[in-house]
């Protein structure tokens, strides 16, 4: 387990790299939030009562701890959150604002939406302070729901903890994702196909269920999918049912011969646009959380959208970065594919679900289309540069205060990198912006290798059977006689099948090419064996 791994490697690096240094905070150009929990100590669970106030002024006037608070000022309930994150020295937190009564109570914060769900991620793990806001900017401007942000200071019980990311909680919200309210009385019907949020994560054994298939590199390892929402204490016996066979149906489909078939194949439960955008993200940062933890889908009702749809993404501290975890991540190249987790013998394995969809032609030059759309806007290496500069002038100030705190430059403070690790800020921002030219350049050059492969099944010609001329750019012969109860079929490299209009002309039958673009075709007659023949259109 990671956790344990991460304790281990914090025990060995010794206290000199974590040991935290009093440091006090007046003023800050970044939003400042004061928790005060009247002496009680923050538990993993049950939340429990405090207050938060929180100073935001506008139009540049610096917030001062002693402004009156004047973004919120109220009760919350509060609990440590995450995994092996919570045994970082910067502990991270889940919030829910309250009102007196001790009542969820819905706000909106920073200009986000109102809701009462909140999170306050560390950046102890992030020195560049962009890996998260980073990837969840990108998902959004791929059309995609992802947590809103906001980069924060924080004082807990008058001391000072460094800088924050206040976020979204994943949750099931028109504003966040927008799915259909379960109803735990539905016994069939509309009302039990959604809505439902559930993720590849570490599990209980209670609040999961087990795939029907295991993963190719580990066939003795069980794949468990985590209820979000409804939570699993919620659940009724109909719904967890539900939600299995759905997803064991949808597993079967796509292991089946029918897979890629674009009527009865994948695509009828799952939506290849989100899974497109999920890779593609994924990729670029190297997550190797993407595929293996923290990795949501989410399903509607049927009447709405039955789909099963890849998001919100999650938790990148761990990406955008070389660490020393196996070969792939550990690479200073840039190079390595993500999406194969299980070649690393990971803590939680993931389904094979990307390894099956890019088995499917059309959905890897699907990905390779888009790769090249986001490379010119969003995926734009100057763009990316761009992001963390602004999130490094942005935190200019404060990270002073912050690298203070915690004197953690200069070490691995909890990712086990393979490279040096600065000494400064601005070597961090730097060798943040580093690694994404070198990835950049990477898939620019390995996206386009996933779309080389053909979903057409080419026989080796048996006989004489051929087409002439070969390269052509008009009309072609078969050189045989293709009788009328028969076809000429042919199929492009995205594996879509055109019936030929063929004309008998001595004895042989010919076709057409000059209204076919330029590339490679496969051709047969159908109801023979099936034997193709490579034709290429000049």
């Amino acid at each position: 387990m990671r956790n344990l791994t991460l304790l281990g490697l914090f025990l060995l690096f010794g206290l000199a790299m974590n040991q935290a240094v009093a440091q006090s905070l007046s003023s800050s150009n970044l939003p400042i939030i004061l928790i005060q929990t009247n002496g009680l100590t923050i538990p993993d669970e049950p939340k429990i009562t405090a207050s938060m106030k929180i100073i935001a002024n506008v139009n540049g006037i610096i917030n001062q701890v002693t402004d009156p608070a004047n973004e919120y000022d109220g009760k919350i309930g509060i609990e440590i959150r995450g995994a092996s994150s919570q045994s970082m020295p910067q502990t991270p937190y889940a919030i829910e604002t309250r009102d007196d009564a001790g009542q969820e109570r819905d706000v909106s914060l920073f200009g986000m939406p109102k809701e009462s769900d909140w999170c306050l991620i560390s950046n102890y793990n992030d020195k560049a302070f962009s890996r998260n806001p980073l990837s969840f900017h990108l998902f959004n401007q791929m059309g995609q729901y992802a947590p809103r942000t906001q980069l924060v200071e924080v004082i807990v019980n008058n001391e000072y903890r460094g800088i924050y990311l206040f976020c979204e909680r994943i949750k099931r919200d028109k504003n966040r994702v927008n799915i259909q309210k379960a109803d735990p009385t539905a016994l069939s019907g509309d009302s039990l196909s959604g809505g439902y949020i559930f993720k590849i994560d570490y599990s209980s054994g209670f609040d999961n269920w087990t795939s029907k298939f295991k993963p190719v590199a580990a066939p003795n390892v069980a794949i468990n999918y985590v209820f979000h929402y409804p939570k699993a204490v919620d659940l009724s016996q109909a719904q967890r049912g539900y939600m299995k066979k759905y997803m064991d149906n949808a597993e079967t489909v796509l292991h089946s011969a029918l897979s890629n078939d674009t009527v009865q194949g994948y695509r009828r439960y799952f939506d290849t646009q989100s899974f497109i955008d999920y890779f593609l993200l994924n990729e670029v940062a190297r997550n190797n959380d993407g595929s293996k933890k923290s990795r949501y889908f989410h399903k509607d009702q049927n009447s709405v959208d039955s789909l099963i749809k890849a998001g919100p993404v999650w938790d990148f501290d761990w990406a955008w970065k070389d660490i020393n975890e196996c070969a792939t991540f550990a690479a200073t190249d840039g190079s390595g594919w993500s999406y194969r987790i299980n070649d690393c013998n990971p803590d939680i394995y993931s389904p094979d679900l990307y390894p099956l969809m890019l088995k499917d032609t059309l959905f890897a030059q699907a990905i390779c289309k888009r790769y090249a759309e986001l490379r010119q806007t969003i995926f734009a290496t100057d763009y990316l540069h761009q992001y963390v500069d602004s999130i490094a002038e942005l935190v200019q100030s404060a990270q002073v205060r912050h690298y203070t705190k915690w004197n953690i430059l200069s070490y691995d403070s909890w990712t086990p990198e393979v490279n040096f690790s600065p000494t400064n800020f601005q070597g961090e921002v730097s060798k943040l912006k580093s690694w994404i030219t070198r990835r950049m350049n990477w898939l620019d050059q390995n996206i386009p290798q996933l779309c080389k492969s053909s979903s057409v099944s080419v026989v080796p010609v048996s006989g004489n059977i051929s087409v002439f001329p070969n390269p052509t750019s008009g009309i072609t012969s078969w050189n045989a006689y293709v009788p009328p109860s028969q076809k000429l079929l042919c199929a492009d490299v995205l594996g879509r099948i055109t019936t030929l209009s063929t004309v008998k002309v001595d004895g042989r039958t010919t076709f057409d090419m000059s209204p076919f673009l330029p590339g490679i075709y496969f051709i047969w007659a159908d109801g023979s064996k099936r034997d193709a023949v490579r034709l290429i259109k000049n």
